[in-house]
């Protein structure tokens, strides 16, 4: 079995706050936890991995963001509940288009700013889609 490694930087003062988050998030305490580390060997959720070009202001080359995709809408409402949960910043978009995908999906940021994207994708269309505008002013890429 192959399995995607996405490793996360925190500041020191964030580090309880960021495995807190991952652990609320994630449904499960840390599979390795050591002064300063945190790690979680997960088999659900399944990984989709993307590389595209963005030419927004603000972006550079980089992990932009990092999510999570489900296949049912209870399946988001139990994240955003953990996202709640876990009180971590929501933007709720609902319904949308996005990624040449018919969408609904909520974003929102870990205590070290990394953002993160959790929907569900429900048919496909031939346009990109756009953002809205606040997750233009909130959810472009930042420098942490």
């Amino acid at each position: 079995m192959k399995r995607l490694h996405v490793h996360i930087n925190a500041k020191e003062e964030t580090f309880a706050n960021a495995t807190a988050f991952y652990t609320t998030l994630f449904g499960i305490e840390p599979t390795k936890t050591r002064q300063g580390y945190a790690k979680w060997l997960l088999d659900d959720p399944k990984v989709n991995f993307v590389v595209e070009v963005l030419d927004m202001p603000g972006d550079t080359p980089g992990i932009h963001h990092v999510g999570i995709q489900v296949d049912e809408s209870d399946e988001l409402e139990s994240i955003r509940t953990a996202l709640e949960d876990a009180e971590a910043p929501l933007l709720e978009v609902g319904e949308t288009v996005c990624c040449f995908s018919k969408s609904e999906k909520n974003w929102t940021m870990d205590p070290s700013g990394v953002r993160w994207e959790t929907f569900r994708s429900f048919g496909d269309v031939d346009e990109y889609g756009e953002k809205t505008l606040e997750e233009l002013a909130n959810y472009t890429r930042t420098t942490v």
